[in-house]
Order: structure tokens, then sequence, then C-alpha cells
């Protein structure tokens, strides 16, 4: 029988939907000791689960409430997606009614990447890359000078500067490692009429470029021009840098090629590769040019920036020699001689092969000791500090006389010593044994990059300033300076409104770390190193900063720790406008400022372990503190009593008498 929206059926039926969709309804959890609970939770407010450690607060919020919302989830999806993702056991539980999405928020590290750190995570740096790249003034990295766009006549008179008869390339970078077979562009550079292209190092005829790897990165640079260096070429050299400009979107490069016996005209060979290409990788320098941006007394030219340029996780940000880590690993000596007492033939040099009598190591130290003059039984802190370094970092070419012994004979040879550092880096590199790679790092450190020091970015990237600070700059300051900082800015009105929306969002996020007490974190803070709470109140701060759609659960544990007491009014104040917002927010929590401004308390136990896992006390704060069997209910009640007293003492005529006079 169908019924009409009037009808008392419907109505009915309508109410009890509306009932269920202001509730989360538990029915029968058991998960870990649970002990078959039955509990109806109140949505869109602030809900404490309280009790002793091991009672089970954790136990029901996310192995049984996220578990399951996590569950629905995944069960949502496509068979598809869900061969990828796994199978999710569903959580000792009858029946959950009324979950809608729920998110996580527990006080585990936000990740354990080397390279995320808290503006990664929080996608602050990514806002500070793109403002960097808008408004950011380049300069000079090796005078500091604020660079310009290059003219093609100061292109040409560069190029001129070569020796004369140098061979070079002339080429137009269209692909910068993009993974992809790029077919179509190949075809395209085929129908505009050029007939060879350079695609990672090796050049090829148009017709005959092999099919690309999609799953690998490419980099394609279209030949324009083949020159030598010689009088008379400007009119040509001109010709092809501008049209090499236009095809590379304002960049060209110039390939120094190796010198060659070779007719003037004609640029051979280099070497040939297996699929019919010439190598010229090796042997060839190359000159980047942009009209974008150059110094012109340094020689020194970058690409138009961009956010990937301030990226020390991308290849074209990303310091060189760190890969933008910021450190490097290296042998280190102390680890190598941990104990300076010990001679050589004691077995001062701790490196695996090295603190042998016999074997190919002991050959060459003894034969550095007959060609320094030291004995190998000198402790090694006695040895002159000119035979440590020769131990450890060789030779620096110079031969030495080897003498062997076998069964059937001796002999000798010369050769250069390698040293024990540069060998034991080598053998690291080369090992395809893990067993072999940790016994190595053993003997590593890290160290912070020369390069970069520490900052993670090339030096052309590190010179963009912003108020005279670069991006590393920024990132080492506190969050309370960079909000000082950025609001301290002047700039210009073409920059305001380049910048505006950009400027917006970096202010709101900086603010919601803030609220959360995390100031005084600096955006360059590693997220692995990270407290509980700390890596907590980052994904507080960065659900925060996303659009609220409403109807989300969610659950953090114990978010004050580590918060100072006057931060946690901050706090709960922001968990109150989640809830505002249409959200359940799910707290695990023993802080009583936080707990008497729930709106609904449960109190898990009466012990923990196999002696809790029972509901003792449900309600709100003033219902769970007349409730007798509640631990946290004898303290909750003695607080509010405090309260209350307080509030009666401030509104007495006594006190209002003496406020009025003291005003």
């Amino acid at each position: 029988m169908l019924l009409s929206e009037s009808s008392p059926q419907k109505q009915i039926d309508c109410k009890k939907e509306n009932s269920m969709n202001d509730k989360i309804m538990i029915h029968g959890a058991r998960e870990h000791n649970l002990k078959n609970i039955d509990l109806e939770i109140p949505r869109d407010k602030l809900i404490v689960f309280t009790g002793l450690s091991g009672s089970g607060k954790s136990s029901l919020a996310f192995d049984t409430i996220y578990a399951d919302g996590q569950r629905r989830y995944m069960e949502s999806l496509s068979s598809y997606a869900r061969q990828f993702l796994g199978q999710m056991d569903k959580p000792d539980v009858d029946y959950i009614e009324g979950l809608s999405p729920a998110v996580s928020i527990d006080q585990k590290s936000t990740s354990n990447n080397p390279r995320s750190t808290v503006g990664t995570v929080t996608e602050i740096y990514d806002y500070l890359r793109l403002f960097f790249a808008r408004v950011g003034v380049p300069h000079c990295p090796k005078c500091g000078r604020e660079i310009a766009r290059q003219s093609i006549d100061q292109v040409v008179d560069k190029v001129k500067l070569l020796p004369l008869r140098s061979r070079i390339l002339i080429v137009a970078p269209v692909i910068r490692a993009k993974k992809g077979e790029h077919v179509k562009l190949l075809e395209q550079i085929r129908k505009d009429g050029y007939v060879r292209v350079k695609i990672d190092g090796t050049v090829y005829d148009i017709n005959d470029v092999p099919k690309l790897d999609k799953k690998l990165k490419h980099s394609i640079d279209v030949v324009i021009d083949r020159l030598v260096i010689k009088e008379g070429i400007d009119s040509r050299l001109t010709d092809s840098l501008e049209t090499a400009f236009a095809l590379g979107d304002g960049l060209a490069k110039v390939d120094i090629l190796p010198n060659r016996d070779a007719a003037e005209e004609n640029i051979p060979a280099e070497k040939k590769a297996a699929n019919g290409g010439i190598i010229v990788e090796d042997g060839v320098e190359e000159l980047l040019f942009s009209q974008n941006f150059a110094c012109h007394e340094c020689g020194i030219s970058i690409e138009e920036m961009s956010p990937r340029m301030f990226s020390f996780n991308s290849p074209f940000g990303a310091c060189p020699d760190c890969t933008g880590l910021g450190y490097q690993e290296k042998i280190d000596p102390l680890l190598v001689v941990p104990d300076d007492s010990l001679s050589l033939n004691k077995g001062a040099i701790a490196a695996m092969g090295w603190n042998s009598a016999n074997g190919i190591a002991s050959m060459y130290l003894k034969a550095l000791a007959e060609e320094y003059g030291f004995s190998p039984d000198t402790p090694w802190r006695e040895l002159p500090e000119e035979i440590r370094k020769v131990i450890l970092y060789g030779t620096g070419g110079k031969k030495i006389h080897v003498e062997y012994e076998r069964d059937y004979g001796g002999g000798f040879f010369e050769t250069a010593f390698e040293g024990v550092i540069p060998t034991l880096e080598r053998r690291y590199h080369e090992t395809q044994s893990d067993s072999m790679k940790e016994a190595y790092e053993a003997f590593m450190s890290k160290i912070t990059c020369p390069t970069c020091g520490g900052k993670r970015l090339k030096p052309e990237v590190l010179a963009v300033t912003i108020g005279n600070k670069s991006i590393a700059d920024v990132c080492g300051m506190s969050i309370t300076d960079v909000l000082a900082f950025i609001d301290g800015l002047v700039l210009s009105e073409s920059e305001k409104i380049i910048a505006s929306r950009i400027y917006k969002e970096l202010k709101a996020r900086l603010r919601f770390l803030v609220n959360v007490g995390l100031e005084y974190l600096t955006l360059s803070r590693s997220a692995s190193g990270l407290s509980g709470g700390e890596a907590q109140r980052i994904k507080l701060a960065s659900e925060l900063s996303k659009r609220s759609t409403g109807r989300t659960v969610y659950i953090l544990d114990e978010p004050t720790t580590g918060l100072h007491f006057a931060d946690v009014h901050k706090l709960t104040e922001i968990l109150r406008r989640l809830t505002e917002e249409g959200n359940t927010v799910i707290v695990i929590e023993h802080n009583l400022d936080v707990i008497k401004t729930a709106d609904y308390i449960i109190d898990i136990g009466p012990e923990g372990g196999d002696r809790g896992g029972t509901v003792v006390a449900y309600g709100t704060p003033e219902e769970v503190a007349k409730n007798s069997r509640s631990y946290t209910g004898k303290y909750l009640d003695a607080i509010l009593k405090k309260n209350k007293d307080e509030i009666k003492r401030k509104k007495s005529p006594k006190y209002m008498q003496k406020m009025t006079t003291n005003f």
C-alpha cells in the first residue's frame, strides 16, 4: 500500500528517520575489553570519552566507531578500487546506526618521510611556493645582483665569445623531466619541419626516434641548428637563437661539443647509440639562456619562476648534492676509527676487512707504512695528521709499491691507494645486498649539506627573495614571526592584485596553527620529529583549513597533550567551531577544563583492562557529576561547584560595589 505524504505512517517514519539522524546508535560493541556496550551518542555536539587508562576509550572511539566508518567507506567504492586497498575487517559490534564519514586525528606522527615538514603537511609551503613564484625578486647566487631578462643581442654576444672553431648545437628545450611517450609532441615537431631532436642526451633523426617508456621521465630538446664558431655567423646565429627562444618558451640552450677533427660545417657522430642515435651528453658543456632572467656579469641564467622551482621534492628546485633532504649521509671518520689509542695492527680501523692481519687491506696498509715511513704498531692518535689523511682518503693518484704472497709464490704491483673512506663509500653505492648496505651504514653519519647549508634548495632558488628573505629563511622562522613578516610586507599595487588570494590563504592557515597552540614551531621542522600532541594538532589545523561540509565525525585522542593551560581554552573554542558547522566531535580526554565544557560525557570504566569496558556514566557534565559510580564525576562535581561559587561571588552586591569603587 502506498502512503501519502500526509499519512500518519509517513509522519511516524519521518520522525524515526530524523531521530536516527540526530544520534549515533551503537549496539553490542565488544572490541578488545568492551563488554557488549549499547550506547546512543548525540550528533553535532562536543562529546568527551573519559575514564582511567586502559578502560576502553580508544577501543570504542577508534577501533569501533572510526573503524566501522572506514569499512563502510571502503565498501562504497567500486570493486576495482577495493582491490588496491585491501579488505577491512568489521569491528566486533552488532551494528552502528547514524554514522557519517569519520576523520581520525590521533597522536601518531603525521609522517615518517624525511622530506615531510610542518610546512608541507599543512600545505602552507605550497602557498609559499606560489607566493614566491608570483612576487619573488630573483638575484644572482654569485654576486647578489638583481637579475634581469636577457636580450637576443646579449645572448649572441655571449655565444660569440666562445673559442673559434668551437662546435655547437642550438637547441630548444620543450620537455623537461616529464613522464610519457610524448607521441603527439614528436609528431608536431616533425610536421613543423625540424629534422633532429635530443632525447635524454641522445640526438635522433626525427623519423628514427624510438618509442619512449611512458613510465619514465624524459627531457626533449629540438635541435634548431648546428654551427661552428667563426667570423660572419651573426645573422644565422641570431635567427637560430630567436627560433629556439620562441619554441622553448623563452629558454634556449647551446651545447658546446668536444673538439673533433672535422670539416668546418659538418659535425660528425659523437658516439653511436645502440638504437642508432648520437650520444652527445659525454663531454658536452651546456649553456642555458633565458629571455626571462639572467645575470649578465656572471653569465648565470635561470628559468621562468614557477612553483616547482621552489620545491625541494622536485629536481627543478632541490639541491643537487643532497636531493632536497638538507643533509648527506657520509662515512664518519670517528666511526671508522672509534678508538684512537689502538694501532693499525691492533684494529684501529673498525670497518670490515680493514682490521685483519691478513688479506688485501693489510697489504695496502703495509705498503703505505713503507712508502710514508711509519709503523703500523704506532697508536692512531700518535700518527701525523698527514699520514692519517692518506690512510683515510688515499694517496691522491700517487702509486705505491704493494707486495703480496701466495701459496704458489709472491709478487708485487704498483697502484694508487683509494683510501679507506672512499672505498667504503664506493662499495656502499655498488652493492646490491641490503645486509651489506646496513653494514656500511653503521659507519655513516648525517651531515648538513655543505652546498645548501641544510636549506634543501638550489643556490639560484635561495637567491629569490621577498622582503629580503628567501623561502628557506621564512620557513626557518616561528609561525608567529612568519605571520608578522607577512603582515609587514610592503607590496606594490600590481603585486597585491597578483598575490591577494595567496596572501589571504597563507595568513588563514598560519592562524589555524596559532589557534591550536603551535605558534612556536617552524615551517621547516621535520614532521617525523613532532611529539604526539603536536602531530595531532597539526592534523587538526589542517582539517580546520578545509572547507567544512558538515556532518563529519571527528575523533581526537587527548588533543591537550603538551598544551599550556592558557591554550586549552583556544582549543575548546576550535572544537566548538567544528560542532557549530554541523560536525560531531568525539574527544578522548582527561583534562577537566575540556570535560566540563563538553555537551555530553561518556565515562568508561570503572577500572582499566579486564575490569573496564563498561559505560559507568553518561550525560551532560552536570548529570555525570551527580553519578556516585563515576570517578570523573567526583572531580567534575568539585570543579562545577567551584565555578558556581565563583559566579555567585561575582554577582554579589559586595563584589559589584568593590569593582565599581576600583573602577
